[in-house]
């Protein structure tokens, strides 16, 4: 497959050369283009010794531009790629700028174009960045991460550029494509945390490895995922856009903004409660040995989006209940399910509390018109194995 591949400014344009490698090595052709900031990191000389093709930098570039160079590297490859994706080059690619090669080789393309953001954590998350991602995807263009992680400035946050070798992967499923190839998932994973008062949270003992799990193995089917979590202590899984949250109002949110998908997975455990008016600052003991909190019911994710006039074709609720039976869960499940708008629905007994942070899962297995389906236990990522097959076989 043909890769131009854009370089933009950035410590992580350092990444860009083992990615290089890393394509070439899967048998992929790839036609670096740096930006003026990339050029600050690495030179133009070391991507194009790896990639084995010259590597392009300049818009008016007399012998390139004869040739129209900025129409032909956008038409004669397969994907546009661009990794690292700076704050400033997402702005212009939101906004249509075309000032630069990089940026008139993206805004003259009819191909796929994909994007691996690398920047500061509050650059991330600052509300025109994340507007600006939002139109992006809104126009088609593939998010892969940023991941979790330390940064080059020395903060911790969402903002590292993913390893060369999934980003790599990404591109060798978009060569090879799966079952699901063509179609975009939604997943929403983790727990989420309502604040009470300017340091405590209400939240619960979610650790997201199941929707995870099923973010990874419905990438590994060829859909393109977008992963909705709320906190948790967990890397990015590999081909997977991720946004991160905190709150209910947060992650309903950013699931509209996501719409419309094809397919989306509700496994997140969202908190049912939040106070009614959380309190600026810390509640401190007083001495009355007691204090009452005023809660309210939190945004119902999964039957807003399942009302949505946007609403996926199929989706897929879980729900952990405490119970002494499986037919009480099943018959709590499906009453949930029917309640909330899921197509199916996936049920899990949480009474001794061993699912929650562990590796494993048993689960019920709940279809419109279809008999309860019972799965034994078995490692979280066969669950999400299993769902996916499950899905495939539904099309």
């Amino acid at each position: 497959m043909n890769i131009t591949l854009i370089i933009s400014g950035g410590i992580a344009a350092y990444k860009s050369l083992a990615l290089i490698r890393a394509l070439k090595s899967s048998g992929h052709q790839v036609i670096p283009i740096l930006t003026e900031g990339a050029q600050a990191f690495i030179t133009p000389l070391s991507a194009a010794a790896l990639a084995e093709n010259p590597a392009y930098t300049e818009l008016f570039d007399l012998k390139s531009e004869s040739e129209m160079g900025h129409i032909r590297l956008s038409r004669e490859s397969d994907l546009l790629l661009v990794a690292p994706a700076s704050a400033d080059l997402i702005a212009k690619m939101a906004l249509g700028l075309a000032d630069d090669l990089a940026s008139a080789t993206l805004l003259a393309s009819n191909k796929p174009v994909w994007i691996a953001p690398a920047m500061n954590p509050e650059m991330w998350r600052h509300p025109a960045t994340q507007s600006n991602v939002a139109r992006l995807r809104e126009r088609g263009v593939r998010i892969l991460g940023p991941d979790l992680g330390d940064t080059a400035c020395g903060e911790v946050g969402t903002g590292r550029m993913l390893e060369p070798e999934l980003l790599s992967a990404a591109v060798d499923g978009f060569a090879r494509p799966g079952p699901l190839h063509g179609q975009r998932a939604l997943v929403t994973a983790g727990p989420t945390c309502e604040a009470l008062d300017a340091v405590r949270v209400l939240t619960n003992r979610s650790s997201g490895r199941q929707g995870f799990a099923i973010a990874e193995a419905l990438a590994e089917a060829g859909a393109e995922v977008l992963l909705v979590s709320g906190p948790v202590a967990l890397p990015s899984p590999s081909q997977v856009s991720v946004i991160r949250v905190e709150s209910a109002a947060e992650m309903l949110a950013a699931c509209r903004q996501a719409l419309p998908v094809d397919l989306a997975i509700f496994t997140a455990a969202v908190s049912d409660w939040k106070a009614a008016s959380p309190s600026a600052g810390k509640n401190k003991k007083n001495g009355s040995q007691s204090l009452r909190l005023d809660l309210v019911e939190t945004d119902d994710v999964l039957a807003s989006i399942a009302s949505d006039p946007q609403r996926p074709k199929r989706i897929v609720g879980f729900a952990a209940e405490t119970v002494a039976s499986e037919a009480e869960l099943a018959g709590l499940a499906e009453a949930k399910r029917q309640r909330k708008g899921a197509d199916w629905l996936v049920a899990n007994n949480v009474a001794q509390g061993a699912v929650f942070d562990a590796d494993r899962n048993q689960v019920l297995l709940l279809r419109d018109a279809m008999p309860p389906e019972s799965w034994p236990e078995m490692p979280k990522q066969q669950v999400a194995q299993q769902l996916v097959a499950r899905l495939i076989d539904a099309q």
